[in-house]
């Protein structure tokens, strides 16, 4: 039976094209905390494969045989909140059932018979010191989605575990892993009396926090290749650096990417056909607009204060902002969730080309919805864009709706980009992509605008440079900086048949009819048109 690219739970090694998931962090490192009877936090964001790799982990040490590995995933607890003794009792109910099945007896099940009546507040404690009394060797549990719990749950949880380290090994677990999409010194743990805690004070014991990082380009060509030996279908080598810029390595788009071109796009499961760029350029459309389990938390989550607070400035291009103007809690919060990268000496970023793709789509789905514009009406006779057309409907579509419009967004500094890009969106819709690049410390977003003229791979293909910019400043230096900056991206995207420079003036003291224009510029041997708004 042929094996498929999984998006959805963990790794089958039977099922699933997987890479080694003890190869995704430094196993050297692990066994030696496990030794020296550490306990270390592993965090990464959601499918990233955390769990592939701790059951991996889990049987790697039980095959091993010097401890008793055990895996158990707490997330049950969630629903339950600040009902602390439910959560306990839940946690020790999940720890029997996982215990029973590695060690095979039922002694589990019988211990949590003797302290399921204890206090909620010390029966987690009694109940792991128990078993490490009773159980032939060293424990090593494993806690995955201990962020799930909440509140005086996660507390109770956490201060339980922090009382036995000192008894390890014989009378608690000599190591204990705690598994979830944030490092546990992160959290802000809102009790049920409004008190609000660290997790750094409840679990003070923590050795080290370990962060599971994406795929590496070898890893993607890797992944696909065992495809291609199983089935003989082959991927164009001017694929893989599309996957690379599409996901940089996001675990779960990777695998879509990879199962949305070989099995979602039925003709491709014909295993003849050779994967080509363009296929990939549809995969990609397909898993945005389809809004997938993935793509949909992330966008649920771009609606949390703290999120906006993150990404609004990254969409405004504005200056630079000091990390100390925005919370660094809400920015470790973000990155952790894995929408934004930070790198050294860079300005903070979106994670990856899908992502900037979906930000900025989501956050105009509605108005994309309810704009009535038709592709063709900016269709030239030979299937191409229209872009001077196109623009001059905008500025007027812009001076009748701008204020009103923009005040739906939840990201309003960002509006008037948010707007265009809205309204290019509705254009390109089905026959063409656009590529965004934005971000602090930019002052600008680079739009390209691809529109094959064929439904051919490797036909003719206009390119159109779009460069958006606030003004800030004088008009005559935005567009002197403007027109450098636009042709530089012309440069860098090459073949590019229009160039169009738009300033955003959001001077209120000006009228409609001053920041309303469009001119040609001849600037380093192109023409760019320069459009006010």
């Amino acid at each position: 039976m042929e094996r498929f690219f999984n998006t959805a739970g963990p790794q089958k090694l039977e099922d699933n094209y997987s890479i080694d998931p003890l190869s995704r962090f430094d196993l050297d490192e692990v066994l030696t905390m496990i030794r020296q009877k550490r306990y270390f936090v592993l965090h990464a964001p959601r499918q990233t494969g955390k769990t592939s790799c701790m059951l991996a982990l889990r049987d790697y040490l039980n095959k091993e045989g010097k401890y008793i590995a055990v895996y158990a995933n707490v997330e049950a607890g969630q629903a339950m909140r600040n009902d602390v003794d439910s959560v306990i009792q839940a946690t020790c109910n999940t720890l029997a059932k996982q215990f029973q099945i590695v060690v095979g007896n039922d002694l589990s099940m019988r211990l949590r018979d003797e302290v399921i009546q204890e206090n909620a507040a010390s029966m987690l404690y009694s109940y792991l010191s128990r078993l490490s009394q009773e159980l032939s060797k060293p424990i090593v549990l494993i806690i995955d989605e201990i962020d799930a719990l909440v509140g005086d749950s996660l507390v109770s949880v956490l201060r339980q575990i922090r009382a036995g380290y000192a008894d390890r090994p014989a009378f608690f677990p000599q190591t204990i892993i705690l598994c979830g999409v944030r490092d546990v010194r992160d959290y802000r743990i809102v009790q049920s009396n409004q008190d609000i805690i660290t997790g750094g004070s409840a679990f003070n014991i923590k050795a080290e926090s370990l962060r599971l990082g994406n795929f590496s380009k070898e890893d993607i060509h890797d992944l696909y290749m065992q495809h291609t030996r199983e089935t003989g279908q082959e991927f164009d080598e001017a694929c893989f650096p599309m996957v690379w810029e599409a996901t940089e390595g996001q675990p779960w788009l990777v695998n879509a990417l990879a199962h949305e071109v070989t099995y979602k796009m039925r003709e491709n499961r014909d295993r003849s056909v050779r994967i080509i760029p363009e296929m990939i350029d549809r995969a990609i459309e397909n898993i945005i607009y389809r809004r997938d389990t993935h793509i949909d938390i992330l966008i649920d989550k771009l609606e949390e204060p703290r999120v906006r607070r993150v990404i609004e400035p990254m969409l405004a291009n504005g200056d630079e902002i000091v990390e100390s103007q925005i919370p660094s809690d809400d920015i470790q919060y973000v990155e952790d969730m894995g929408l934004i990268k930070r790198e050294r000496g860079k300005p903070r970023r979106i994670a990856n080309g899908i992502y900037r793709e979906i930000i900025p789509r989501e956050l105009t789905w509605s108005t994309q919805d309810a704009l009535v514009q038709n592709p063709l009406w900016y269709q030239n006779a030979d299937g191409s864009i229209n872009v001077e057309k196109l623009l001059i409907d905008f500025q007027q579509f812009f001076r009748q709706n701008a204020d009103s419009w923009i005040g739906k967004f939840d990201y309003a500094e960002a509006g008037p980009q948010l707007l265009l890009q809205c309204f290019l969106q509705r254009i390109v819709n089905g026959g063409g992509y656009i590529d965004r690049e934005y971000g602090l410390g930019r002052k600008r977003t680079d739009l390209l605008i691809r529109k094959p003229l064929t439904n051919h791979y490797g036909g003719p293909v206009q390119r159109i440079v779009l460069e958006l910019k606030i003004k800030r400043g004088t008009l005559d230096k935005v567009i002197e900086e403007g027109l450098r900056q636009t042709a530089e991206y012309m440069d860098l995207v090459g073949s590019v048949d229009e160039g169009h420079f738009i300033i955003f003036d959001r001077s209120q003291e000006k009228t409609w009819d001053e920041r309303i224009w469009h001119k040609p510029y001849e600037y380093a041997g192109r023409t760019i048109m320069v459009w006010g708004m």
